[in-house]
């Protein structure tokens, strides 16, 4: 004969002050634990919301990032001549070679100076990365010292708003226009004419090159064909997984982290569960022996108080993951350790980030319920009915 659930739930309804202030507690520790993973969740989603299934990134052998890659123009000819890249209206190969470069701007809102990605693009570019949309004013001119903006970088440093002005490489540019990339990386950079900004870096050689697939499933081919040949010496991945890649060390980095803090504050959480408990035996004493005489046996009032333990512990992790679902709302920027340069994202919250927070808010319930559901089960009868 089991004890039903109600039970449970009308004594910690019972004793409101109690389970509001341990409710609160694991609420707190979910919060934090939701927060890590939705921060990693979001670095990660942005920068792999960057690449496309359709696009091939080249980068010189061994080469970690487009900062520290070079690809010479006679390897661009080579690379542009294989027949798996798709091709414009124009008939030409659907081929970004793109410079990569960091320029230093100021922060609207405190004025501290910080690493920014400028883009040098060229006519294909546009059609290569085509999540990438002008929103307001018009593309740069090629051949002029002209500029488009990210978003996110308008909306976050001095001088990169629409008519506004960037110095670098010893010169003003223009701002001419604002584009969105689907809240991807793109959005943290600035993009001109790659041709001006190889002559203002002094730089013979591109950074990387993007290549528009006319069919992904020959991307292995592709692939094979340009690692093998000795004229390059460059690495090919898909988009995604380059952007993928980029993303590793400072997700798992602050999961690490994440998950070891919330373990420590846990420990302040699951000792106020127990406390509780333990206190609400004490309170029951006597219904614990009336139990007992109806003819409820050791295990039953063992798992129900385990399962008191649990609900109250999930309670909390409701709340918690409630109240850390509202950091989606907000955007942030942080600096991506494999580039140095601005990022800006937004905290992101999925199906399986609720699902590990609940989880690990029952784990608590658990442990901090089990001892005091033991001390429960095994209370001597005669003792609990004299319990005043």
């Amino acid at each position: 004969m089991k004890i039903p659930i109600y039970y449970n739930y009308r004594n910690l309804l019972a004793r409101k002050l109690t389970t509001g202030l341990t409710v609160l507690g694991i609420g707190l520790v979910v919060f934090v634990f939701s927060g890590v993973l939705m921060l990693a969740y979001g670095i990660k989603k942005t920068l792999v919301a960057t690449g496309s299934e359709d696009n091939a990134t080249v980068i010189r052998k061994a080469s970690l990032t487009e900062m520290m890659s070079y690809i010479t123009r006679d390897q661009v000819s080579i690379i542009e001549s294989q027949p798996e890249i798709a091709r414009g209206p124009d008939g030409k190969p659907l081929v970004a070679g793109e410079l990569y470069v960091l320029i230093s701007l100021n922060k609207i809102k405190n004025g501290d100076a910080a690493n920014v990605v400028l883009r040098g693009v060229g006519p294909a570019s546009m059609l290569v990365h085509s999540g990438v949309k002008l929103i307001e004013g018009r593309m740069f001119t090629e051949g002029l010292p002209e500029l488009i903006v990210g978003k996110s970088t308008a909306q976050g440093f001095q001088g990169a708003q629409l008519g506004g002005s960037i110095r670098f490489a010893k010169q003003n540019w223009r701002v001419v226009g604002i584009f969105e990339a689907g809240k991807s990386a793109f959005e943290s950079e600035v993009w001109g004419d790659v041709n001006q900004m190889l002559a203002a870096f002094n730089r013979p050689v591109v950074s990387s090159m993007t290549l528009k697939l006319a069919d992904p499933s020959k991307f292995t081919a592709l692939k094979e064909r340009l690692e093998k040949d000795p004229r390059l010496s460059v690495d090919v991945k898909r988009e995604k997984e380059y952007y993928a890649d980029q993303s590793y060390a400072m997700t798992s980095f602050i999961k690490i982290l994440g998950v070891v803090i919330s373990v420590i504050f846990s420990f302040g959480a699951v000792i106020g569960a127990m406390i509780t408990m333990y206190a609400n035996i004490a309170n029951r004493a006597k219904e614990i022996g009336t139990l007992r005489v109806l003819g409820f046996k050791r295990r039953n009032i063992l798992s129900s108080f385990l399962v008191e333990s649990i609900l109250l512990s999930l309670a909390g992790g409701v709340v918690g993951v409630v109240f850390a679902s509202f950091l989606s709302m907000k955007t942030i920027s942080t600096t991506n350790w494999d580039t140095f340069s601005e990022l800006a994202f937004g905290f992101a919250v999925t199906p399986e980030i609720v699902a590990y927070s609940l989880i690990f808010a029952v784990v608590m319930g658990v442990v901090g319920g089990f001892l005091p559901a033991v001390r429960a089960a095994r209370m001597n009868i005669l003792t609990a009915l004299r319990a005043e």
